[in-house]
């Protein structure tokens, strides 16, 4: 990608968009919007309940706790599932692979279409979730060096389990831009934005934090 295809990347995406669990808002100013694994860090789990969420499915949210933290919901893993890893991803991955590779990152929607698909999903809804609308061209800027584009849903294998592998993620000067331009319309030629392990100055993009149930917003959080 050139840097006038990230202009237009930007251009046409300057909003990125992040589905928290309800009332997540106040842990994630103070500490940061963290990955699984900063998670599992900064909770100190260790061991074999880290294993477990780290590198096998979750059917369903997992709430944490520790001494002098707020508590904290890790995210269930519904559109996903091991059947469908084990057809999309090469013989020398395995699903557990899978969950570690995307558990060690935070991801972003590029378009408000593609949160809807998730907000609108069967699984979610029915729940109020907490959504951090972030300006693009701030968090580029911040954390260009640590930031992936992937031109799939990373985290779903339902109904079709499209073919993946690690190469799906490419750091903003490889990424495949104008392959994808001649391919998909403005909001699509990327579809996530992913940032190595944890973003600690999120409130520093942050353009408004809302409650959503579907598409409706709830409330404004900030």
């Amino acid at each position: 990608m050139t840097d006038a295809e990230l202009d237009e990347l930007i251009s046409n995406c300057p909003t990125l968009y992040h589905m928290a669990e309800r009332g997540s808002w106040p842990a994630i100013e103070q500490y940061g919007l963290c990955s699984t694994s900063a998670l599992m860090d900064l909770y100190e789990i260790e061991g074999a309940r880290r294993a477990q969420i780290e590198l096998s499915h979750r059917p369903k949210s997992i709430s944490i706790a520790a001494n002098g933290l707020p508590g904290a919901v890790i995210r269930d893993q519904i559109p996903m599932s091991d059947a469908g890893l084990k057809r999309a991803l090469p013989s020398r991955l395995e699903p557990s692979d899978w969950y570690a590779l995307l558990n060690s990152k935070v991801f972003f929607w590029l378009s408000v279409d593609r949160l809807h698909k998730l907000t609108q999903a069967e699984a979610y809804r029915d729940d109020e979730h907490d959504i951090l609308e972030v300006d693009t061209r701030s968090l580029i800027d911040a954390h260009r060096d640590k930031i992936w584009l992937c031109p799939i849903n990373s985290g779903c294998t339902k109904p079709m389990p499209h073919p993946r592998d690690e190469s799906i993620f490419s750091r903003i000067p490889q990424y495949p831009y104008a392959h994808w331009r001649s391919r998909r319309g403005r909001t699509e030629r990327a579809v996530e934005l992913a940032i190595d392990y944890s973003v600690s100055d999120i409130t520093s993009h942050v353009k408004r934090v809302v409650t959503k149930k579907g598409r409706n917003v709830i409330s404004i959080i900030k």
